[in-house]
């Protein structure tokens, strides 16, 4: 069972940035595959960026892309998640996941999930 913790999250203004951190431990990574998705209220989840533990290819999702960026160390198993130029609809829970293709449908055969942080971007 892989454990994901995330921290970073908070409160910025429009413009702003945050960068939000994943830290993951357990046992082995059948999966090689690290992602970030968010919830808004009253949405469904949605796939922001993914990488591979592997290489360093990268995968966004055209809201957020050339404003985000996605990161890991393999050594220390992290996850980060640099956000820049944030915007009011940034506003979710983000949620960082261990699957299996890294990429928009990494998690449609399941994924590993952390328990989310809050980022809030006021206008």
């Amino acid at each position: 069972q892989v454990q994901l913790v995330e921290a970073g999250g908070g409160l910025v203004q429009a413009g702003g940035s945050l960068r939000l951190s994943c830290a993951a431990s357990g046992r082995a990574f059948g999966f090689y595959a690290m992602g970030w998705f968010r919830q808004a209220p009253g949405k469904e989840r949605e796939f922001v960026a993914a990488t591979w533990w592997t290489n360093s290819n990268t995968y966004y999702a055209d809201s957020v892309k050339d404003r985000f960026t996605i990161s890991s160390d393999n050594a220390k198993k992290m996850l980060y998640l640099q956000m820049n130029s944030l915007k009011p609809e940034d506003t979710a829970v983000y949620y960082c996941a261990n699957g299996g293709v890294a990429g928009p449908s990494m998690c449609s055969r399941g994924c590993s999930w952390g328990q989310g942080t809050q980022v809030t971007v006021s206008s």
